[in-house]
């Protein structure tokens, strides 16, 4: 490690070097593989980001009855015709896209409740620092110098970064619809049976429920603005509620990638069903 001296005088005082901060971009003093992480996190998010991003505004093979993509749920418009696979219009909130819909863009519900996921994941605090390090390299490890950019902070255009917190209320209530589409999988033609589909499903709502629940908002919007969890004698239900947020927010990185995965996985298979390609086995 650098040596550093500091030279205190009433004139001037000597600058410290940090080590591991000299040279240019990339340079640091680490002997390990530190670029493994940042550029298979580069790599994954733009695997799994792109395929969901595709997969959600082309809203064709996302229906298999009683399954319904991720991507897609819950429907508040769906197409009424020319998307193959889509979501019956009896089964989207306000049935088939209204005439003003622009032509140019996809019939996709997409474009609606949905999108409160990607809102939620884009500017969630794990995510921001997986792709500002994998994405944009500042920096791309610890120790390691970054891509040479003044440091501005999440201001500016990132300003949105802060929206955060309200983007929870929205990934709750679109949690709500994941459960009861989950639970509406039990069910085809008003009778009771599961299928493959359906476990899927539920894995889907279960492992997004621990990312949600996890996230560094939710622990503060039930743990936060105390200053004592004990004041009364007893210990409060929002302590026993923020313990086991922190559980699940130790783990959040794990969740985050779990579930995002889970999600893809969830669409894929209800597409490869509705394509015909492969048979659900169901009771």
């Amino acid at each position: 490690m650098n040596q550093a001296r500091c030279l205190c005088s009433d004139a001037a005082m000597q600058t410290i070097q940090i080590a591991g901060r000299r040279g240019g971009f990339a340079s640091t003093q680490r002997v390990d593989r530190w670029w493994v992480a940042p550029a298979s996190t580069a790599v994954g998010l733009i695997l799994f980001f792109g395929y969901l991003t595709f997969r959600a505004f082309n809203a064709t093979y996302v229906w298999y009855d009683p399954y319904i993509s991720p991507t897609v749920a819950p429907p508040v418009f769906t197409p009424a015709s020319g998307y193959p696979g889509a979501v019956p219009v009896d089964h989207a909130w306000l049935g088939a896209f209204p005439a003003w819909w622009p032509a140019f863009l996809p019939q996709s519900p997409a474009f609606f409740l949905p999108a409160l996921a990607i809102a939620f994941r884009f500017t969630c605090y794990y995510y921001r620092g997986a792709y500002y390090k994998g994405w944009f390299l500042t920096p791309p490890s610890c120790a390691v110098r970054g891509a040479p950019r003044r440091y501005l902070g999440e201001t500016a255009l990132l300003l949105f970064q802060n929206l955060h917190r309200y983007t929870l209320y929205g990934a709750l209530f679109l949690l709500v619809c994941l459960w009861w589409e989950g639970m509406s999988a039990f069910f085809r033609a008003g009778r009771f049976g599961i299928g493959v589909g359906t476990v899927v499903m539920l894995m889907n709502a279960a492992l997004l429920t621990g990312y949600t629940f996890g996230c560094h908002s939710w622990r503060h919007l039930i743990g936060g603005r105390l200053d004592c969890f004990t004041c009364e004698g007893a210990v409060s239900p929002r302590y026993r509620l923020w313990e086991g947020s922190t559980w699940l927010n130790e783990r959040h990185m794990a969740f985050a990638w779990f579930s995002l995965i889970w999600v893809a996985f969830t669409d894929f298979y209800i597409y490869l069903v509705s394509t015909g390609t492969i048979r659900d086995l169901n009771t």
